[in-house]
């Protein structure tokens, strides 16, 4: 244990010279009305489980790379280092909590509850001691995290380890929702997507999750300069731990993996018009004239709208591709004279990269001034 120590404060000092000397990334989603967007991933693991890497080392990564919020989920039952690491298991949370707070990341108390399917893995957010955790019964389990105010979701459900042919609901999980010890599911987990779990969370109102479920360090799975690991867009009243866990029982929270949204329309649509604005907002359009505004993206997702609908009095663009970062420029012409009377120009565009369910995409009404 003493070794340990010892280690830990070495680290811990490496750590806090190479972070004085490294740059963040800017994750750049906007904030909607009424709540601050925080990037989260609820699913990562340490030595202390399974994984390959030190707890500090996710809040290093976490804090380099822009997250807000991370939960170190380490398991419960399944711990393969316990020979080299002796511990209990609140240790990982214990040795990357100081670090976490002096970078401003969220460290949230979790843990991966283990188990065959059914029911599988869930993790529980928010616990207060993991060691009470450590029981026979799932159902005892998960009954102890309820008590302790945990927020539970289930894990990667359509995992092929576990359900190799079809993606089932089994009666575990109803028994499991039924008593209020399931409020969110994995959509995505690592660079897998599971259709049926993104139905079930608007079937039975579930929290929408996407997590990295990383065990190596984070820059050997995911290409950092290129893209993000899966992230948990979660809009919260304030940047605090409590806010985190009030918006996820609130189900304020959608998934964001390989330039895909999907989550609640309530929530998507305001992240849409929060993303984009419309540039010199006055066509002034007349029958057989052309008139040509500009689309601006301020965030990091690129936007792929559709046309589901001819305009009236006006022709638009059939597909339009709204470029993270840039400006898109966009010509309409007018068809009919009833145009010119116009005050308003609607166009109505499905949003190919934006899903409510898991074939349904969100649509958005573009509006522009016209007289």
């Amino acid at each position: 244990m003493k070794l340990i120590k010892i280690y830990t404060l070495f680290f811990v000092l490496i750590l806090s010279f190479s972070l004085t000397a490294q740059q963040r990334k800017n994750i750049c989603i906007p904030d909607i009305p009424g709540y601050k967007t925080l990037k989260c991933d609820f699913h990562i693991h340490t030595v202390f489980s399974d994984g390959t890497v030190w707890p500090t080392v996710r809040i290093a990564e976490a804090w380099l790379e822009g997250l807000d919020a991370i939960a170190i989920s380490d398991h419960i039952e399944y711990r393969p280092h316990s020979t080299d690491i002796k511990s209990d298991h609140n240790r990982s949370y214990d040795i990357a909590k100081p670090i976490a707070d002096r970078q401003g990341i969220i460290l949230v108390k979790a843990a991966e509850i283990t188990r065959q399917m059914p029911p599988g893995h869930l993790n529980a957010l928010f616990i207060k001691n993991a060691n009470l955790l450590e029981l026979d019964d799932v159902f005892d389990v998960l009954k102890e995290a309820k008590n302790q105010g945990a927020f539970i979701f289930w894990n990667h459900p359509g995992w092929k380890a576990q359900q190799p042919d079809t993606t089932l609901w089994w009666d575990e999980h109803t028994r499991i929702f039924n008593d209020g010890m399931m409020q969110g599911i994995e959509v995505y987990n690592d660079h897998e997507y599971y259709n049926e779990a993104m139905d079930w969370s608007v079937e039975k109102g579930l929290a929408v999750l996407c997590n990295s479920d990383v065990h190596d360090p984070i820059n050997l799975s995911y290409d950092l300069s290129e893209s993000h690991r899966p992230m948990t867009l979660v809009f919260t009243k304030e940047k605090t731990e409590e806010s985190l866990k009030e918006a996820l029982f609130a189900k304020r929270a959608v998934a964001f993996f390989e330039n895909t949204l999907m989550g609640p329309a309530e929530f998507l649509k305001p992240l849409f018009f929060a993303s984009v604005e419309i540039e010199n907002n006055k066509a002034r359009l007349e029958n057989k004239k052309v008139a040509a505004i500009q689309i601006q993206n301020n965030s990091d997702i690129d936007y792929e709208l559709e046309l589901v609908q001819p305009a009236v009095g006006f022709n638009c663009p059939e597909v339009i591709s709204v470029n993270a970062h840039h400006s898109t420029r966009i010509v309409l012409s007018g068809n009919s004279n009833e145009v010119k009377e116009m005050k308003t120009l609607k166009m109505y565009y499905l949003v190919k990269n934006m899903f409510i369910a898991s074939h349904s995409n969100l649509v958005v009404t573009l509006e522009v001034e016209n007289y």
